[in-house]
């Protein structure tokens, strides 16, 4: 299909689809520890055909115009990915986020990937409304918030029972005329 290079360290954004199945289930089986520290993502799928189904459900809700799911490959292998959550044209509204497996950890994976889909949703879909929502204690999560210059516009206290505990949730949004100015500063400052 195709694929977005993401630096010169062989990182790359691409579709993930249901062909992916075996290879996304190898991924999820590396990193589910990892991931499942403050996120439920992929611990429903136990084998390939379950990890085969949610990559199909999430093919649907592309078709649907709702979520999508976008892989992110270093140097060939899958090591996490980045995610429309709600997304909503007509409202103008949507939800990102992520999931890394260690070995993709630390090299700003997701920070250049969600550049990516969000100068897609604000520039090609029109998106006014970019929300990030993390668990408190997921300091990398956050981070990714303000790299990508979201605002913290709240935490929703003991919103989120996971792991036998109540996590806060920090939401961050970043709206398009926001996200617009700081991509104008950036290249501005690259010249």
């Amino acid at each position: 299909m195709y694929a977005i290079s993401l630096g010169d360290d062989g990182a790359e954004l691409r579709p993930l689809e249901p062909w992916h199945a075996e290879e996304f289930f190898a991924h999820l089986e590396r990193g589910r520890d990892f991931i499942g520290r403050f996120i439920n993502f992929g611990s429903q799928e136990t084998d390939v055909e379950s990890a085969r189904a949610m990559l199909q459900r999430y093919a649907e809700m592309r078709a649907a115009d709702t979520r999508s799911l976008h892989g992110l490959w270093l140097n060939g292998k899958l090591v996490g990915g980045v995610l429309f959550l709600n997304f909503d044209a007509a409202s103008g509204n949507c939800e990102v986020g992520c999931w890394l497996e260690p070995a993709g950890t630390g090299r700003g994976l997701v920070t250049r990937a969600m550049r990516v889909l969000i100068d897609w949703a604000v520039e090609e879909r029109g998106i006014h409304r970019i929300e990030w929502v993390a668990a408190s204690g997921n300091q990398p999560s956050l981070n990714v918030a303000r790299r990508l210059g979201m605002t913290r516009d709240g935490v929703r206290r003991e919103a989120h029972p996971y792991g036998g505990v109540r996590h806060d949730l920090e939401v961050w949004s970043v709206l398009a005329p926001e996200w617009r100015a700081a991509r104008a500063r950036a290249a501005h400052d690259d010249h």
